[in-house]
């Protein structure tokens, strides 16, 4: 009896496993939806501990944007390059610096000095190379110019002032080597775009201004009289003007100036204040040409450095567009030859160059 009974509850019991079966692809399932819901929440929140932590997010992000790395740029001004340019690629300017490197854009018929337009390429100071300006440079080297592409260290591999040291030693090499370069020593313009353009005018101040640079611990490439000009598109100057807490953008400018600076807090630091440009300009500053489009969220930074220029009496050659113009002139439109703001502010820089370097 007992054992029959036994195998009755046996039967009785044998189709649980089988329900348990049916139920198990469902079951895994959720399961997986819970981890995969897990992780994805989890990743979430390392990214955003990540930008809150750490500059490299933005950094790594900036980096492989075409834009910043002035591949579309030189793609689309090949086409526009006239023939007889020569060229000299990856001089050194500094012999242990693998960043300090320049190449160098002169009319193929230069028989003798010419005035030379030292360049600093942009980049958001962590992007970017000096192979992005090369098609532009060769264009405006075609209309008599010797002109040089400054490579510099990006942050935050190396953090500022240390770009502003490798662009003077680049204008001191260019001046040591003029007869070779075809360069007129007296006859220096220095220039820049985006980051560049900070890059450019801060170095230009320093020449300028012996008690800025003394105060900003800056060094003075050449002799003040020797830079006949700037030439500053779509810069940014004036780091009193964002506001670094409003949201994502206001993030990505903290975090920019953060891996160049190497300071978190870089607004306190007296060091860095003199990197605000419109707060320290003087009257000793050359003529500048300055440009920036009506849909460039820098464009307010060009209005005061031009603000700042034309109230100690500078020279001030300003490009800008009215607020309403449609469609919206962008950041760096300078290069853009295809679209009709480019030729205007190529023109317009060409025709600076000529006045400021005329002999």
């Amino acid at each position: 009896m007992d054992d029959s009974a036994e195998r009755q509850d046996r039967e009785v019991a044998a189709p649980a496993p089988q329900d348990d079966r049916r139920r198990s692809p469902r079951h895994r399932l959720r399961r997986a939806l819970g981890w995969t819901a897990g992780t994805v929440v989890a990743l979430v929140l390392v990214v955003v501990i990540a930008f809150q932590v750490s500059y490299w997010p933005t950094t790594l992000l900036l980096r492989y944007q075409p834009d910043l790395n002035g591949t579309a740029a030189q793609d689309s001004l090949a086409r526009h390059v006239p023939d007889g340019v020569d060229e000299v690629l990856d001089e050194r300017y500094r012999p242990d610096d693998p960043d300090g490197r320049l190449d160098v854009f002169r009319p193929a018929d230069a028989t003798g000095p010419l005035p030379v337009v030292v360049w600093v390429h942009g980049g958001a100071f962590v992007a970017g190379t000096k192979d992005g300006t090369a098609s532009y440079l060769k264009i405006l080297a075609s209309h008599g110019y010797t002109t040089v592409s400054v490579e510099y260290t990006k942050a935050p591999e190396r953090h500022y002032p240390y770009q502003v040291e490798q662009v003077a030693d680049a204008i001191r090499h260019v001046v040591r080597h003029a007869d070779r370069l075809h360069v007129d020593p007296d006859r220096i313009v220095i220039a820049g775009d985006s980051a560049g353009a900070h890059l450019a005018a801060q170095t230009v101040l320093a020449i300028a201004d012996d008690d800025y640079a003394r105060a900003a611990g800056l060094p003075q490439a050449v002799e003040r009289d020797q830079v006949l000009g700037a030439v500053l598109a779509c810069g940014a100057y004036d780091l009193t003007l964002p506001d670094y807490g409003d949201g994502l953008v206001g993030r990505f400018e903290r975090d920019i100036l953060w891996a160049y600076t190497g300071e978190k807090d870089f607004e306190s630091d007296h060091r860095v204040s003199f990197a605000s440009l419109p707060q320290h300009v003087s009257s000793s500053f050359p003529p500048t040409f300055v440009t920036a489009g009506n849909g460039d969220p820098l464009e307010p930074h060009s209005h005061a450095l031009a603000e700042a220029l034309r109230t100690q009496g500078v020279d001030v050659d300003a490009l800008f567009f009215p607020a309403d113009r449609r469609p919206e002139v962008p950041h760096e439109y300078q290069f853009d030859l295809d679209e009709a703001p480019g030729p205007e502010a190529l023109d317009r820089i060409l025709a600076f160059l000529a006045r400021v370097t005329a002999e």
